[in-house]
């Protein structure tokens, strides 16, 4: 390995237990930002190394984990091809595994099940097994004869309808083998940040389903169905009350560039149409081109890559951050969205607790509405926080156990024609006294009765814009390193882009990856040529190539016989 890793006190203790394990199965629950990806590919290199297994088999929730995981490997020389498709064949001799999706996994298990004998296999956040019945039943059918299966996750689950494979349950609850915590991740330092949550009440007016109109502050009990009501109404992009927290948010991330001037924020938003409104309001009211990150755009993985690279101050998202993907310089976080889950706010709440590099003095900050269930998702993790940085002689405060919502606050049994009639009216951001907007002096949940203020929250006016920001462009990239030996960060998950003028493929600093992505480019374009120059069809220079370097497709070649298929095409151009 050309670069030494360090490994933290958990991780090593992890790996211990992973190797004295007696069954194939083994779920390592880790807080967000711990480092579980550096833990799982230690232990892949491991096997690899021992010939305890041949191949790696990397799932992941979405595309553009698949980037990060590859572009992660490559620090342990683990050459894991993302673009793997069922239809590609077999694997080239020179790539150790592949990263795939939970939904390919869904679509072709039996294509996976017959590469799986000896292969190693990591379920990344393994609870979107049980997202559906067939994902769920497609990774049992696609791995169950696999010699080593390890599972992720960063926050503990519960089995709600149907339990996820290979994991074992006590009741409902998920059995991990190992697992390391939020409160433990902060008491061993310099691993999470300590998070904050700032409450914004308001007061606000809407017409319900069944066309009556209601106000209500966020501290007038309601039920259910109205209380999502009135949450969809502080969110609504038409009023004030997202507008005021917004700006409330982004002077804290000004704040926080005084000392860091790469600290950025996060929006998490309802749907694309919601993170278009709120990416408006950013551009029109605080003069902040924010980068918008949505599941209908091609492009997302990009957007994302170069955000973390950059920096630009705020990203915009739907679920397309909400987990997994590690941008360290997050630090401030609005919570723009009615899921109401215990699993999706701690989700969320991880992107904001990595441990940046460049300043380790940093807290962090998600912004909420002071909805009661949502204070009491907060309060969760604050207790863990108070536990950990507390002096010991401060007295704890206990909380009950609380179930999370089984479903968004919104989700309504009547049907779409029933939703249609609710009607956001205004929503207004005020403090208990009905002045303009207002943070809640404290973080913590109501029934606590040590109030504490948060540290470290501003509360002056802004400028409009970040005076330590020029204009950049939107591909504008930091200096491609690594920031800490035993960490992710940004720079490591950046895709690779076509070049106007492309480097040669054997420049000794582009990974494997790379290099083939290039070498599978540059065959292409020049099968495009030879057919207009011989008049003959693609897959007819296609096969004629294949056959002169031994292979069945483009897809199973390694590095050395892409550059030979290359080498003879460039021949055949010639007339040699």
């Amino acid at each position: 390995m050309a670069t030494p890793l360090r490994f933290r006190a958990w991780q090593k203790e992890a790996l211990a237990k992973f190797e004295a394990r007696v069954r194939p199965d083994f779920l390592a629950v880790a807080t967000p930002g711990a480092g579980k990806t550096t833990f799982a590919l230690a232990a892949v290199r491991r096997a690899l190394v021992a010939r305890q297994a041949r191949r790696c088999v990397v799932v992941v929730p979405t595309q553009h984990l698949k980037l990060q995981w590859a572009a992660a490997a490559e620090r342990f020389d683990i050459h894991l091809d993302p673009d793997w498709k069922a239809g590609d064949g077999l694997l080239p001799s020179d790539v150790h595994g592949v990263v795939v999706t939970y939904q390919q996994v869904a679509a072709n298990p039996g294509e996976l099940r017959r590469r799986v004998a000896q292969a190693f296999v990591i379920l990344d956040e393994v609870h979107h097994a049980a997202d559906a019945r067939s994902w769920g039943d497609g990774v049992r059918r696609a791995f169950e004869t696999a010699p080593v299966r390890l599972c992720l996750s960063g926050t503990p689950f519960r089995s709600d309808q149907s339990a996820i494979p290979f994991v074992r349950y006590v009741g409902e609850e998920a059995e991990a083998d190992y697992e390391y915590g939020y409160g433990e991740a902060l008491r061993d330092r310099r691993v999470v940040r300590p998070v904050y949550f700032p409450r914004i009440n308001g007061r606000m007016e809407w017409t319900s389903p069944d066309g009556e109109t209601h106000t209500a502050g966020f501290e007038d009990p309601l039920t259910r169905d109205l209380a999502g009501q009135r949450l969809r109404t502080a969110l609504d992009i038409e009023g004030e009350w997202l507008p005021a927290v917004l700006a409330k948010a982004h002077r804290q991330v000004l704040h926080l560039r005084r000392a860091d001037p790469r600290a950025a924020g996060l929006v998490i938003a309802m749907d694309q149409d919601h993170a278009k409104g709120i990416a408006k309001i950013l551009r029109e009211r605080l003069g902040v081109r924010a980068t918008l990150a949505t599941s209908d755009d091609p492009g997302a993985s990009k957007k994302i890559a170069d955000f973390a690279a950059g920096d630009d101050p705020w990203i915009v998202a739907v679920r397309m951050v909400s987990e997994g993907v590690d941008i360290p310089r997050l630090a401030v976080g609005v919570y723009a969205t009615n899921t109401l889950t215990d699993l999706f706010f701690r989700q969320a709440v991880g992107r904001l607790v990595r441990s940046s590099e460049s300043v380790r003095s940093h807290r962090a900050y998600m912004f909420i509405p002071d909805d009661l269930r949502l204070r009491l998702f907060a309060s969760g993790i604050a207790e863990q926080r108070r536990h950990s940085l507390r002096k010991p002689d401060r007295a704890s405060h206990e909380f009950a156990d609380r179930e999370a919502e089984p479903r968004d606050a919104e989700a309504d049994p009547d049907g779409e024609e029933q939703i249609s009639l609710f009607t956001a009216i205004s929503a207004i951001p005020l403090d208990e006294s009905g002045r303009p907007l207002e943070i809640a002096p404290v973080d913590e949940d109501a029934v606590n009765a040590g109030l504490e203020p948060i540290p470290g929250l501003v509360d002056e006016t802004p400028p409009p814009q970040d005076p330590r920001r020029a204009p950049a462009s939107p591909g504008l990239k930091a200096p491609f390193g690594l920031k800490a030996p035993f960490e992710l960060t940004a720079q490591i998950f950046d895709e690779p882009v076509p070049a106007p003028e492309p480097e040669p493929v054997s420049e000794p600093t582009a990974s494997p990856r790379s290099r083939k992505r290039k070498l599978r480019e540059q065959n292409s374009a020049i099968v495009a040529g030879l057919a207009h120059r011989t008049r003959r069809s693609h897959a007819e220079i296609n096969a004629e190539l294949n056959r002169r370097v031994g292979i069945q497709r483009v897809t199973e070649a390694t590095l050395v016989q892409l550059e030979r298929r290359l080498e003879a095409a460039r021949r055949w151009l010639e007339g040699r």
